[in-house]
């Protein structure tokens, strides 16, 4: 899991979390349906904890390294 990723890279998720931290000013925790396995984003930013900042379809979410792959 020490692949490293850099902003606007494709990156397909492959487990979900118990829940999902939004990428707003205040982040607040959503259920981990926002998003499926198997769905894409692009990486739009790096945050402090090991997290990072992904679009969806369904808004921007951080997630931890862990729970996707690169698509390239």
């Amino acid at each position: 899991m020490s692949e490293e990723f850099t902003v606007g890279s494709k990156v397909r998720v492959v487990a979900l979390p118990q829940y999902v931290k939004t990428a707003d000013t205040m982040p607040m925790l959503r259920p981990p349906d926002v998003i499926k396995i198997g769905e894409e984003g692009i990486i739009v930013d790096r945050r402090p904890g090991g997290y990072w900042g992904i679009r969806f379809t369904r808004g921007t979410f951080l997630l931890e390294s862990q729970y996707f792959e690169s698509t390239q």
